[in-house]
């Protein structure tokens, strides 16, 4: 290491995992060309790493907030590029980081150009996903299973059921810090191919359980969903009462996989799925974006959640590159079916270039992953600097939403 050399993380080397932080180095010859690189381990202990070459001003300084990359991972001026960037070395590897009692550790380096075995200067940032005062208890009810975080302070806060296809907590710690009581369930506690029937009473369980708790203040509960889970949130929207808001990330329209059953009772079909329309790629990984048969046609229609009769908020957010499904055509379908019936509470956002999934800002992209439900690989979309973006955009837009419409009391 080189002692004059000085690799900086601004404001701070610890931060949430959702703040970017400003990468500086000083201490370089004027015009040095130096690589940057970033390395992290996931949960899984699968490496992951990236590297961007930049040239010093004449003052022997580069700063990430303003000097473009040359060549690496990715090129132009992106300040949090060695982040979205950190790849596998091995395909279709999903970065694995759930637990949110773990820091997401990144160590960041300078090294002679091209040359690794020359590190000039290195740093570790921890990117914490539960903050100051924030409280995590894992919670078993009657049928469901999930994890609570309630933020410090006395409240009132509003209430959200974060509902992922597997058990993760990412999500939800991230969003508890910003003051929200948030109830982290997963659509699936078991394995999928012992899953028969998807019963909403088990959730509706779920948000009477939020609505009980003594810190919070909203009339009713909103939730967060993406794919599998959320066309499980339309269905509690159309059929519990007290759900106010429903964040709809890349999902369908129509049930997938098993039907939904409500007071003992099916209440949703589900879409036909096509193997026969999957397209397979040379990397090894699928397309299964048009696997699913059309939501609205008749033989079709009892698969379809009947939205219309929801008394929430919707905020529908489809990405157009999503190679999972084809997520804008839901949400174009659903938008059209709501002012059909007269109604005006939603809103739909979409990001033409960002891929399936979608996730709090500052997280590895990934391209392709192992599919949870299907078991084989899958290509997600998305071009990465275009989801990356998407990614921040959609995290403020999806607490502006849920502020707006979880409206509490005063203490």
């Amino acid at each position: 290491m080189s002692s004059q050399v000085r690799l900086r993380l601004l404001p701070s080397a610890r931060c949430l995992f959702d703040q970017p932080v400003q990468v500086k180095v000083e201490g370089l010859r004027s015009s040095q060309v130096v690589t940057m690189r970033a390395r992290s381990m996931d949960e899984k202990g699968v490496v992951f790493s990236s590297s961007a070459t930049y040239r010093a001003d004449g003052s022997g300084k580069v700063d990430l907030l303003r000097d473009p990359s040359l060549s690496g991972s990715y090129v132009g001026v992106e300040p949090m590029g060695l982040l979205w960037s950190l790849k596998a070395d091995a395909l279709h590897k999903y970065f694995f980081k759930n637990n949110a009692l773990q820091p997401h550790v990144v160590k960041f380096s300078v090294h002679e150009e091209d040359r690794e075995d020359r590190m000039l200067a290195e740093v570790t940032n921890e990117r914490l996903l539960i903050g100051n005062g924030v409280s995590r208890v894992p919670v078993k009810g009657r049928n469901f299973q999930g994890v609570l975080f309630t933020p410090s302070g006395d409240g009132p806060f509003p209430a959200v059921l974060d509902l992922s296809t597997f058990a993760s907590e990412k999500r939800a710690s991230l969003l508890s810090n910003k003051g929200f009581v948030v109830l982290a369930v997963p659509v699936y506690s078991d394995h999928p191919d012992n899953v028969k029937q998807t019963n909403l009473d088990h959730f509706k369980e779920a948000v009477d359980f939020l609505q009980q708790q003594p810190k919070v203040g909203s009339k009713g509960v909103g939730i967060i969903s993406r794919s599998k889970g959320a066309d499980i949130a339309l269905s509690l929207a159309a059929f519990v009462p007290g759900i106010e808001a429903v964040v709809w990330i890349n999902g369908c329209s129509s049930i997938v996989g098993v039907p939904v059953y409500y007071k003992n009772r099916q209440i949703l079909s589900t879409l036909p799925f096509d193997f026969n329309k999957v397209i397979r790629t040379e990397s090894g990984a699928s397309i299964i974006r048009y696997g699913l048969e059309d939501a609205v046609t008749e033989k079709n229609k009892g698969s379809l959640v009947p939205i219309e009769q929801a008394k929430g908020h919707f905020l529908f957010i489809a990405s157009g590159d999503d190679l999972n499904c084809d997520s804008k055509a839901y949400m174009d379908e659903m938008a059209e079916r709501l002012k059909h019936h007269g109604k005006e509470n939603f809103e739909t956002v979409c990001y033409p270039e960002a891929g399936h999934l979608l996730e709090p800002p500052y997280g590895p992209y990934c391209p392709s992953a192992l599919h949870g439900l299907i078991r084989f690989p899958v290509l997600w979309g998305g071009e990465p600097r275009a989801h990356a973006a998407a990614e921040v955009h959609m995290w403020k837009k999806m607490q502006d939403f849920l502020r707006t419409h979880l409206k509490c009391d005063a203490a």
